[in-house]
Formats: structure tokens, C-alpha cells, sequence
């Protein structure tokens, strides 16, 4: 069918690469179910499904494209970019195309913005589908997670991409991963209002309950904890991050066009919602991930808790001035700097008298952009005590050696 091959040749430089790789499959961990009349129940399948249409154009099978693109928009109206692509192909029964979203030169120019939009949004999908982790592969930063964190997210602003992971049996797995949007000026959060996504390691902080929502965040609202404490140290305000759906008229929306949060579908968002907990549940959030595998990390994660446990050490030989060489010379944590911190310290140790420190359920999270950073968090508990305290730590690297910039008790 010429037509068809017309509307190949428009596609094919963005599928071609996925053309090689096994076709798209659901998320990983998602078992399989019986056929539901209520598609939006599903997380991952619109994508699925878009992204099989994709094929089928890269394989010049129009006629099967059209009939799926169809039911696509039938099942998700508000999908914005499914309608283009079978606009598109609908347009190719009577004229070749020219590029993507190939409409009429008057609505061209008075929807210019929106078609840039989702053409950048169908390149974001592409890409990522050319570009899949490796598997059984991790970001770098996760060094270390603990079997507290049964779950943690990354997400990818240069990907448009949010990564949801397992972590359960000393074994950390990507469980699925789904198109976000970020803030309208990009990322990198300095000031309340700069329409910035923050980048760093957060922790998610509470579940919004979406009756006292307003549309535009959808089925719920899951804030994470900006500005943490290196964010705070450098000066950087604002606040209300959250990772939320979209209004009831969008599917999705555009690769830039919250106020900073990180918006996904609304059925893609429940999966979180019904998936992580809260406050132990880290969400990294950066650009370009170094992905690898655990076992390439066993070195850095041994010499890092090596670290802590000569910290934990120094702390049972009740010597003050041999912990306080753990802690950089501008400390500070709860409005005390490195005096008034080690003056507690001191109390403590005396309440102490010399009893061992245990550590348990280490989790280690990397971050490094101008400085290379550890967040730290971990159980310690006194010997001869049956209850102790979950400690969270965040260390700087300062002329090869660690310190602790900052210390707090989350319980």
C-alpha cells in the first residue's frame, strides 16, 4: 500500500532501532490477567499499545496500525498522543505525510506549540524503548539499599522516565517504568517558583488523600522530602514537590509542563501509590543514569560501611574526641554547629558508658554533582538494649576522606 510506505518512511529513523529489540512487553512484574473493560485499571498497557503501532508503521502494516490506533483512542480518549498517530495514519488512506502530526498548515500554526509538544513526547518514548537498562542492572547511585527499602524509584528528566524497583531477597529488580513530564524551566530547583524539577535523593514523605485534590494532580499526590539537607545547606527554597498524576482531560502531558513536580498517567500512578511506602521509599532524581549491576558495587559498598562502622566503633569507646573526627568543621543539624552537636554528644556518651554500637539495615545512597555525597540511613542499637533509633546521615567527601555533614533521627 504506497500510502503506508509513505507513512513509514516519516517513522521509521525513530523505530528502527526498536525494530531490533524484542517486542515491548508490560511491566515486568505484572501477572497476567484476564481481560479487563476498563483499560485504565492497567498501568503500562497504553504505552504497550502505542508502541505496537510504532511497529507496525516501521513494518509498513498500516492497515493493522489503523485498527489498533483506533481502539487505542476508543479506550483512552484523552491520550493525546495516540490521536496524532492515528490521525496521522488516518490521513494516509487519501495523501502521503510529511512528518509527524502532519495536519493542515493553518492548524499547524495555531497549535504549533502542542504538536511540538507531542512530537517531543513520541521521540522521549522511542528512545526510551531503543535504550532499556540492562537487566538485572541498577542506577550507580544505589549503592546499598536495605531491606527496609522494599521499593525505590529513580527517575531519568533527560528520559522523561520514572523507574520503579524492587528490593527484596538481597536481590534489587526493576519492576516497571513509565513516561513522567517535569517542570516547565527544566530541572535543577534553586528558588520557590523557578518551575524547576530538583534533582538529588529524596525520600517519599506521605500519600495525599485525591479528595482533597484539586483535577490537575489526578488520582493522588505522593510529596517527597525537598529541600533535604544538602538542598537546605546550600540555600535553595520552595517546597510542595510530589510525584502526582494528570487532569482528568490529559492522559499524559507534555516532557516539561508542571511547576516542578513529576506528573505521570493516573493509571501509572496508582501502581506507586498501591506499590511503596512511605518514608522508606527513596526517590532519586537526576539525569542520564549510569546504569550497572549489583555485584559491581559490592567493593564501593563494603568500603563505605566500613566507614560507618568505624564511626560506630569510635562511638563505643566513649571518646569524644575521637568520633568528633568523623564530623566536617561546618557540621550542622537542628540549628547546632559542630560545638553545641558535641556537647550532646558527650552526654550521650557518658549515658552510654562505653557499650558497644550495632548497626543494622544499612541503606547507602550516592549523590554527586559539584560534591560527592552519602546519604546514610541505618538502625543503631545499644548493646543490652531492645529497642534503638533510625539514624540518617549525610556525608561529603572532603580531600579523600569522608565526613558527616549532617545527622538526624528519623525514630
Amino acid at each position: 500500500m504506497r500510502t503506508g510506505i509513505s507513512l513509514k518512511r516519516v517513522i521509521v529513523v525513530m523505530v528502527c532501532a526498536a525494530m531490533a529489540v524484542p517486542a515491548y512487553t508490560q511491566p515486568r512484574s505484572k501477572p497476567k490477567v484476564e481481560k479487563s473493560t476498563s483499560p485504565a485499571s492497567s498501568d503500562g498497557i497504553a504505552e504497550a499499545r502505542l508502541i505496537e503501532i510504532y511497529r507496525l508503521i516501521g513494518t509498513a502494516d498500516t492497515r493493522e496500525a489503523l485498527g489498533k490506533a483506533e481502539a487505542l483512542v476508543k479506550a483512552y480518549p484523552h491520550f493525546q498522543l495516540a490521536q496524532l498517530v492515528y490521525g496521522d495514519l488516518l490521513t494516509t488512506l487519501s495523501r502521503p505525510i510529511r512528518q509527524i502530526g502532519d495536519v493542515p498548515s493553518d492548524l499547524e500554526q495555531t497549535a504549533a506549540n502542542n504538536l511540538r509538544a507531542l512530537r517531543a513526547e513520541s521521540q522521549l518514548r522511542i528512545a526510551a524503548l531503543q535504550q532499556r537498562p540492562p537487566v538485572d542492572a541498577i542506577p550507580a547511585q544505589f549503592v546499598g539499599l536495605s531491606k527496609r527499602n522494599k521499593h525505590a524509584i529513580a527517575v531519568d528528566t533527560a528520559k522523561a522516565r520514572l523507574y520503579l524497583f524492587e528490593n527484596a531477597g538481597n536481590r534489587t529488580r526493576l519492576l516497571a517504568d513509565y513516561y513522567i513530564s517535569v517542570g516547565k524551566a527544566g530541572v535543577g530547583k534553586n528558588v520557590e517558583g523557578d518551575l524547576r524539577t530538583p534533582l538529588g535523593v529524596y525520600f517519599i514523605t506521605s500519600s495525599l488523600d485525591p479528595k482533597s485534590l484539586p483535577d490537575l494532580y489526578g488520582t493522588g499526590a505522593l510529596p517527597v522530602s525537598y529541600p533535604n539537607v544538602l538542598d537546605m545547606r546550600r540555600g535553595k527554597t520552595g517546597s510542595g514537590i510530589w510525584l502526582h498524576g494528570n487532569p482528568s482531560s490529559q492522559f499524559t502531558r507534555e516532557p516539561q509542563a508542571t511547576e516542578g513536580c513529576v506528573a505521570m498517567a493516573n493509571p501509572d500512578l496508582d501502581r506507586i501509590i498501591s506499590t511503596v511506602e512511605i518514608r522508606t521509599t527513596p526517590v532519586l532524581i537526576g539525569k542520564n543514569f549510569k546504569w550497572v549491576r549489583p555485584t559491581d558495587l559490592q567493593s564501593e559498598r563494603q568500603q563505605l560501611e566500613g566507614t560507618l562502622l568505624s564511626w560506630a566503633s569510635a562511638k563505643s569507646s566513649g571518646n569524644v574526641s575521637e568520633i568528633l573526627k568523623y564530623y566536617a568543621s561546618d557540621f550542622s543539624a537542628d540549628g547546632k554547629d559542630l560545638n553545641a552537636f558535641g556537647k550532646g554528644v558527650h552526654a550521650e556518651m557518658v549515658k552510654l558508658g562505653r557499650k558497644p554500637i550495632q548497626l543494622n539495615d544499612v541503606s547507602l545512597i550516592r549523590w554527586t554533582d559539584e560534591a560527592e555525597i552519602l546519604v546514610a540511613t541505618f538502625g543503631e542499637l545499644v548493646q543490652g538494649e531492645r529497642t534503638g533509633r533510625t539514624v540518617r546521615q549525610y556525608w561529603q567527601k572532603r580531600s579523600e576522606a569522608w565526613k558527616i555533614i549532617y545527622e538526624g533521627v528519623l525514630g
